[in-house]
């Protein structure tokens, strides 16, 4: 079966040479998302100092980024938050960080569940303190074809 990478207009530009998402049959694989927004370096609840070095952040407000970045990518592949099946996610504190992030997945996740990882890493390669791999199913656009005389 054919890949499609797709780069989405909508989420922050990757930090290498990468796509945002490739889809591989039925499936949708998404690159590590994080919190920025599209068109700037600066990270949503992050203030850093003359040096670039983290000062404070609001895991909350990176957390709300991340799931609008997901969303958006998902959204201009042709899949939905609802179609997700798999996510892995990373946080750079969980001692300080698990508990806001987990209140805030369960809000986004109420009603859909997918499969889910949590890991805490050392570093991410921008200064943020989340980032997101997901996998979700993506339909055929053929089989979303009906046939009249069928019906």
């Amino acid at each position: 079966m054919p890949e499609a990478a797709i780069l989405s207009s909508e989420a922050p530009e990757p930090v290498g040479l990468y796509p945002h998402a490739r889809r591989v049959g039925n499936l949708l694989f998404l690159s590590g998302v994080g919190p920025r927004r599209r068109g700037t370096k600066a990270i949503p609840g992050v203030e850093l100092d003359a040096a670039g070095n983290v000062v404070s952040y609001d895991i909350e407000a990176q957390c709300r980024s991340v799931f609008a970045n997901v969303r958006a990518i998902l959204e201009e592949a042709g899949a939905s938050w609802e179609q997700l099946v798999d996510v892995t996610v990373f946080l750079t504190d969980m001692a300080r960080d698990f508990a806001a992030y987990n209140r805030l997945y369960a809000e986004y996740f109420r009603d859909n569940q997918p499969c889910r990882t949590t890991v805490e890493v050392n570093r991410l390669p921008t200064p943020i303190a989340i980032e997101l791999k997901c996998i979700a199913t993506i339909e055929d656009k053929k089989s979303e074809i009906r046939n009249p005389k069928s019906e």
